[in-house]
Order: C-alpha cells, then structure tokens, then sequence
C-alpha cells in the first residue's frame, strides 16, 4: 500500500534493535529543553546560526529544507515537525526536521525530502553529538516522540553513520545498513586533476579521453551555471526533459513530473540575502543546446550530487557527455575549494568509475508503540530484502524489469 502524507492543519554489520523507543533508566540527558514547532520559518534564524557551527548535510541546511517544505511539502500537504533541544542558556544544540507519514494507518515520523534527499539526518552541535550515546539517543526520540504525540514509530533511513569525522546519534540505533551506500571522491583544492588521478584507473582515463575527442568533433561546448532566472529556468527545461525522456524509455513513473518539484528547484537554486544558494545547476551546452545536467547541494565544503540528466535524443549522447559534465564539475568544485563531492545513493557505474570512497548508510526502525513494533519489523524487512536484491545483480536485473511492467500496466489505470 501506498504511503499517504499526512495532511497539514494548515554493509557493516550493525546490532539489530526493534525494542520500542522508551527512556532507558541510565540515560543521561544533554539538554534542558526541547520544543516542537511546525513551521519552519520560525526557526530561520536559529536554524542558521546553528548550522553554521553544526554537523548537518547539504539535504538539512535551511535553504535545502524551506524551498522543499514551500514547494513539495505544500503541494502534497505535508505535516512537518521541526524538533528543537536547546541548552540551558537556550542555544539550540540540535534540530530533527521532520515529516509525519500515514501508511496503513500506521502513523510514523521520517526526516524531510524522502527519496529527493540523498542523506537523513539530524543537525548537531559537534560537541553535543559526540557526548550523545546510545541511551541518550533514545531518549532523545522518547521525549520528540511524546511531544510530537500520537506516533506509533520513527523510520529513518539512508542514515550516515558519521559526519564530518563525529558519530551520528542515531545510527547508533541503526536496524541494519541501507540497500545502498553513497559514493565520494575526496578533492585537493586546486588539485582536482590529481584528484581524478588518484580516483581513477589509468584504463577510465583513457577511455574518458577518447570520448571527450568525440565529442568536440560535434562543435563548440562549454559548461553553464545557471543563475539568474532566466538560465536557471533553461537549464530546469533541460533537466525535466531529459529526465522525462530516460524515466519514459525505463518504463516507470517520472519522481520530477510534479511542478512542485520544478518550484523546488527554482526556489532553491536563487540566492536569499547575502547567502549562496544550497543548490546549484550546471548545464553542458554544445552549440547552445544543453546535452546534459547536474544538480547538487553545497554545504560546508562538500558538494553533494543530487541528480544528472543528459539528451537521449542526441548524437552527442553516443559521447557519455554526462560523465564529461561531472568530470569538468569536479575539476571546477576542486578550483572553488570543496573538499568532498558526492554522487550520492545507489549503484552505477559512473559512480565508481570516479569516485574511490563511500559513505556507509544505515536504517533505524523505532517502535513507539505495539503498531509500530510490527510496522517496524515489516519496515526493516522490506529494506533488508531491498538490500539482498541490489547485492544481486541477477536480482536487480529481474526486479527491473518487474518494475517496468508493473508501471506499464498501471498506466491505463491512470488515464481512465
């Protein structure tokens, strides 16, 4: 059964845990209060004084979250809870931003962006999560899970086990790793020719050289960033109908079709005051056209790949110019300073064709209730076999095309 998003008012082995989140009787508790509040905008300033000090990805940095929160999570009336543990002087220490889910009536807790997040996960004062144990962690949630009241389980998945060299919290309570890990290329600044070096096989240079020989051959190119509105609004063009195109030819159900998600991106991708915007969006163009794309989240010196996209339709695709956009991406990111680009979640070959490191993931299953416990089993089951699937390529290969029958023959469905 489908998920339904509850409607606003307005491959380490990991020790299993599916025993219910309750205040375990040694845990120490770090904070002096906790507060729970809906709308985001409340927390701007809060929100950005802590993240500037704080362990906290690209997908929880405040001009990630509040462009999703206005444009998918109102589109899809998405009830957010933003969970707050401020010190004693009242400095926030930690915020978990939330989203609150119905699925069979199960009502349960995840964090913000879903599938369009690569990592999940709370953000933390450095010091207050490196002091914040197993125990601590749980009753952490215990008190979130009371505030917020009436869930029967939190569900966090694609979780990093840590960030920026601490722990993070809640893997500690990880029920197992995700299906996938996230891939990462670490870059010397200014250096990102050695970066690739270091990175890449001396067989996946040459045959990255060859291909980019190809493709000059088809006329003048160059790489775009977009941004002012009008580029950003050409490059998000490109991007949806390349998208379109692939996920059409795969058979399955296109996750940017929705306008929210093209508002996402655009309200993103624009700079708010003096601040940067979290995303970015690149285009490479030959000839004026774009022939491929990529977009990603900046926060603290690392550069996070959200997705790519490049014109089937086009001769120049037979060059792989997806790959040469990343390649010439990397080289600029190493020139600007970053000092960690990632590809994200999920297997491809691209991605370990470049990058020679990975983030390792985990899932949580936390029942608050005897529901939850047995959504909790099922949950972590279905990742579980999730997991084995994608360890298989034999597997993987079946449930592809599975998948593209399935949506197939959902389609008449839809139109009726």
């Amino acid at each position: 059964m489908s998920a339904l998003v509850e409607p606003s008012p307005s491959a380490p082995t990991h020790r299993r845990t599916d025993a219910p989140v309750t205040r375990a009787p040694d845990a120490a508790k770090s904070w002096s209060s906790l507060s729970v509040v809906d709308e985001i905008a409340a927390l701007a300033d809060e929100w950005r004084a802590l993240e500037d000090r704080a362990l906290v990805t690209p997908y929880q940095a405040y001009g990630w979250v509040r462009p999703f929160t206005d444009t998918v999570g109102a589109a899809e009336r998405m009830a957010f809870r933003h969970a707050v543990l401020r010190d004693a002087g009242g400095a926030a220490l930690a915020i978990l931003p939330l989203v609150i889910t119905r699925r069979s009536g199960i009502r349960f807790a995840e964090f913000i962006g879903g599938k369009h997040a690569n990592y999940h996960m709370g953000i933390y004062d450095p010091a207050f999560a490196a002091g914040l144990d197993a125990a601590g962690a749980r009753l952490m949630l215990a008190e979130i899970g009371a505030a917020i009241g009436g869930l029967d389980a939190f569900i966090f998945v694609n979780q990093p086990m840590q960030w920026q060299g601490v722990p993070n919290p809640l893997a500690q309570l990880a029920g197992g790793p995700s299906p996938s890990g996230a891939y990462k290329l670490a870059l010397v600044p200014g250096d990102g020719e050695g970066s690739l070096r270091r990175s890449m096989s001396s067989h996946a240079h040459k045959k990255l050289k060859n291909k980019r020989n190809r493709f000059v051959t088809y006329g003048p190119s160059e790489m775009v960033r977009a941004r002012t509105p009008a580029e950003i609004a050409r490059v998000i063009d490109a991007f949806l109908r390349q998208k379109a195109a692939r996920f059409a030819m795969m058979g399955i159900a296109d996750p940017f079709a929705p306008p929210a998600v093209r508002r996402f991106l655009e309200r993103g991708a624009q700079a708010e005051g003096d601040r940067p915007p979290v995303l970015e969006l690149y285009s490479l163009d030959v000839a004026g056209q774009s022939v491929a794309t990529y977009v990603g989240a900046v926060q603290a010196g690392r550069f996070s790949g959200m997705a790519t996209s490049f014109a089937m339709d086009s001769e120049v695709a037979k060059t792989s110019p997806g790959e040469i956009l990343l390649v010439d991406l990397i080289r600029l990111k190493s020139r600007e300073g970053i000092t960690v680009f990632d590809l994200g979640v999920g297997e491809a070959r691209y991605k370990t064709t470049i990058c020679d490191e990975r983030d390792d993931l985990v899932d949580s299953f936390l029942p608050l209730t005897a529901r939850g416990h047995a959504f909790a089993l099922f949950s972590r089951a279905k990742r579980e076999a999730k997991r084995r699937i994608k360890a298989s390529p034999v597997a993987l290969k079946l449930a592809h095309r599975v998948s593209g029958w399935l949506s197939r023959g959902r389609k008449p469905a839809a139109d009726e």
